[in-house]
């Protein structure tokens, strides 16, 4: 192997990697032994490299935790908790395997929308032409790990022009222990495409186990997309996961990501703008206590002029949990009149909460308008004695505002019924004795 040393669970899962006669003829089949191929020369990332400095994924290397397997008898009144009213359409996976019993898919012409293996014949060279195509793995293990054992996958495709003016539901439910899933997204807008995507990671029980997930995002010419991603997973469990998105002229992607679950937790959002005038907002919220570990990365480049960018990216952070934040802005040299902003807001609620915050503006244009900023704090004392002017106990006023600063962000979300249940999770989270 190169002579590169590997972690037990790195050569657990080489081993178990297999491939059936057929598929080694497919573009599909040459994908996942390209990614093998990278995993073989690559290890799991440490503290020394710059990138997860903060992070410490030590823990994992002496986890045999194999892929997961179809194992399910999950009912649909298992699941109804965690429907979303306003949603027709609703995928559904179990450990990372396609429950089409679980789901609801509606027929329609507006749009393609199932499991990714079923659409291999009818759509095979736009498949190939977008799958593995934006969340590179050269040099991510993880992500080559995910398209190595690629089989099960989301596929939403929204032709020209066409609004999806309900929301799409991707479900992805662990209920497993000592396993690896590896869920599987592909969301293409075509050009003038509209639409809504919730991409949710939920355990039925507490237990040790990893989700290692990949979404890939193309948005057309005009396409506008609104993505909004929660992850409420075991706090037992590991949490890895890639999201690239592709932006074409014009076209606007809205993202919101709501960190709640995991033991540790890492998301690498990278979204580039390549085209003129493409918009994206980036909002984030971070919420964790005990001793969880969440991390951010993101990366939003700008390779084009007149493209737009905000982030505004949140953390509570209490007990002796840690939080960590890196944002970066890259403006490259032909992407004049480039406007962009980042902000970075934390909130400590005890003396041994940590947090690590970095945004970072690359700038080689010399006409734009960038700012970015970042703050660590606990709560203003001012703002709680006017609470306590008013009536409220000292409690009532820290659990007040501790619970407005991460509502601003749920506010954001754009379907009544989820904000209204995050809403809730925040304030039953944020409420101390």
């Amino acid at each position: 192997m190169n002579g590169i040393a590997h972690t037990n669970y790195l050569e657990c899962l080489l081993k178990s990697w297999s491939t059936k006669p057929t598929e080694s003829l497919s573009w599909l089949g040459q994908l996942r032994a390209r990614a093998i191929d990278r995993v073989s020369t690559q290890r799991l990332p440490t503290k020394r490299d710059e990138e997860w400095r903060f992070t410490d994924i030590s823990s994992l290397v002496d986890l045999p935790f194999q892929p997961s397997q179809p194992d399910s008898n999950l009912q649909v009144q298992d699941i109804e908790h965690l429907c979303v009213k306003e949603v027709k359409n609703r995928l559904v996976f179990v450990d990372g395997h396609y429950s089409p019993q679980l789901s609801t898919v509606i027929d329609s012409t507006a749009l393609v929308i199932g499991n990714l293996p079923t659409f291999l014949s009818t759509h095979a060279s736009t498949l190939e032409s977008h799958l593995g195509q934006y969340a590179k793995f050269d040099n991510n293990v993880f992500t080559a790990l995910n398209t190595a054992f690629l089989r099960d996958g989301a596929l939403i495709w929204i032709p020209k022009n066409a609004v999806i003016v309900e929301p799409i539901h991707l479900l992805f439910i662990a209920t497993q222990n000592e396993v690896t899933s590896y869920p599987r997204c592909l969301l293409v807008g075509e050009p003038g495409s509209n639409v809504t995507l919730i991409e949710d990671y939920v355990a039925l029980q507490q237990g040790a186990y990893i989700t290692n997930s990949v979404t890939e995002i193309s948005l057309a010419a005009n396409a506008h997309a609104k993505h909004i991603r929660i992850q409420r997973e075991s706090t037992q469990a590991f949490h890895l996961a890639n999201c690239a998105v592709s932006l074409a002229h014009a076209s606007n992607y809205q993202s919101t990501s709501i960190t709640l679950g995991s033991q540790i937790s890492r998301y690498n959002l990278d979204v580039r703008l390549t085209d003129e005038a493409a918009e994206c907002t980036i909002d984030g919220l971070t919420l964790i206590a005990d001793r969880q570990l969440a991390d951010t990365h993101t990366c939003i480049d700008h390779l084009k002029p007149n493209g737009t960018s905000r982030q505004q990216h949140k953390c509570i952070v209490d007990d002796a949990a840690h939080a960590v934040f890196n944002g970066k802005i890259m403006v490259r040299p032909h992407a004049q009149h480039t406007n962009s902003s980042q902000s970075s807001r934390n909130l400590l609620l005890s003396k041994t909460a940590q947090v690590d915050t970095k945004p970072q503006l690359e700038i080689f244009a010399d006409d734009v308008k960038c700012a970015h900023g970042a703050t660590v704090g606990q709560l203003d004392q001012e703002e709680i004695f006017y609470l306590e002017s008013r009536g409220l106990s000292e409690i009532a006023a820290r659990n007040l505002l501790t619970y407005a600063f991460g509502a601003e962000i749920i506010s954001r979300i754009p379907v009544t019924s989820l904000r209204q249940q995050l809403e809730r999770t925040v304030l039953s989270q944020t409420q101390s004795n």
